[in-house]
């Protein structure tokens, strides 16, 4: 009969009721302690040999003959464009936005335009958000502050007020408060023409009555009056610039507007021509033909976008300590809805169909700006005045952007 051998076991001592480790396993253990602690002080020693070890962000302290700008709405139609122009010029860019109305893809252009370490960083954020706000004022050293986020659509504004209460007034609110609280003292701040409402005299100065007509032009008017009432104890530099409608897009091409799909009824007219000329909606829809015009249809003032945004720079170039500047930001001269839709025929090649429909709800009838006020202190003019080529320059990018800032479709 076959008999297993049993294989002989070693007694261990037990040492205070703790089991004995074998002396070997017990250095292999030491080896691994100390090749980890070696690892670790190796990857601490080339992090501190590291150029940029214990060096703050760019984005966080002030640098000589650098002017740090934060761009609120920076990644919108009108933002993306200023911060384009503010990088161009070698000033360093932050752009906030919540991208509930900007397009990520216009910031991504800017970074791939500008990839330098310390010229653009995007920061993701909500103007309502006191919290977020001052978080990201104590993180970076700002010199300036344009302020351009905002909902922007007269309809809308009457269809939801509130929102437009919140997100232009108490917004511009938070980031006064948290200028003031971390010593940020410029600051540039966009508004509208739509805060003097319908006036009796054309066209508008600056020393026009202010009487809004609808939500979007009196929660403009609420917060330059909330700037100019903090103004009166307080030696912020500020420049609010009024302007009126606004077409166009960069001449060469990097970026446009994109506004959401959802907004198109909302939206501006150079927009629903484009949409109208593409085919996405049927037709161009026209409201009011019965204003007491040449025409009968609504007179704007309207202006360039690369002009608009020059109206900006130069205001921050000349902003003083303890002093407000008003500007109107316009051409000058009214163009009826009539005279824009033709110049959008020619501009796209496209015989768009016009529906006339009954007046929108808080429009008004003209509507156009005397910018001698802008010439004569901070010699600025309109340089892009002729409606047609604006809006030829636009639909080139339209037409290359069939999907906006997303994949192109085919």
């Amino acid at each position: 009969m076959f008999t297993r051998g049993k294989t002989q076991r070693t007694n261990r001592p037990s040492l205070g009721g703790m089991d004995y480790v074998d002396p070997v396993k017990k250095s292999g253990v030491k080896r691994k302690i100390v090749f980890a602690a070696c690892l670790v002080m190796l990857c601490i020693t080339m992090i501190k040999l590291s150029p940029s070890f214990g060096s703050p962000s760019p984005f966080s302290r002030h640098e000589a003959g650098v002017t740090h700008v934060l761009v609120t709405g920076g990644a919108g139609y009108i933002g993306s464009h200023a911060a384009l122009r503010l990088l161009r010029d070698s000033h360093r860019v932050t752009i906030v936005d919540n991208l509930s109305r900007g397009n990520l893809g216009a910031v991504k252009v800017l970074q791939n335009l500008f990839p330098e370490p310390g010229r653009l960083q995007f920061i993701y954020a909500d103007l309502g958000d006191p919290k977020a706000v001052n978080k990201i004022f104590s993180e970076n050293a700002f010199d300036a502050v344009m302020h351009f986020a905002a909902v922007a659509y007269v309809g809308e504004s009457t269809l939801d007020p509130l929102k437009y209460y919140h997100n232009i007034t108490s917004n511009t609110l938070v980031v006064l408060e948290a200028m003031a609280t971390h010593n940020v003292n410029t600051l540039i701040y966009s508004s509208t023409c739509a805060t003097y409402g319908e006036p009796d005299k054309m066209p508008i100065t600056e020393e026009t009555p202010q009487h809004p007509i609808n939500p979007y032009g009196k929660a403009k008017k609420m917060a330059e009056d909330i700037i100019l009432d903090f103004h009166k104890n307080s030696d912020m530099a500020v420049m609010i610039l009024r302007y009126f409608n606004v077409i166009g897009s960069d001449p060469d091409g990097r970026l446009g507007e994109a506004p959401r799909p959802e907004l198109r009824e909302h939206g501006r007219i150079s927009g629903a021509c484009f949409d109208a000329a593409r085919g996405i909606t049927n037709g161009l829809k026209v409201r009011g033909t019965d204003y007491k015009t040449a025409d009968g249809t609504c007179i704007r003032d309207y202006i360039d976008v690369t002009d608009l945004v020059d109206a900006h720079v130069k205001a921050l170039e000349k902003a003083q300590p303890g002093e407000v500047g008003i500007y109107n930001v316009g051409t000058g001269r009214g163009r009826s809805v009539n005279e824009f839709v033709k110049a959008c025929k020619m501009a796209t090649g496209v015989n768009i169909k016009v529906d006339f429909l009954p007046r929108r709800p808080g429009d008004y009838a003209e509507v156009f700006s005397d910018p001698s006020k802008i010439l004569r202190e901070l010699n600025w003019s309109a340089q892009y005045t002729d409606l047609e080529k604006s809006l030829r320059v636009a639909w080139r990018w339209q037409k290359l952007h069939l999907n906006g800032y997303g994949p192109s479709k085919v």
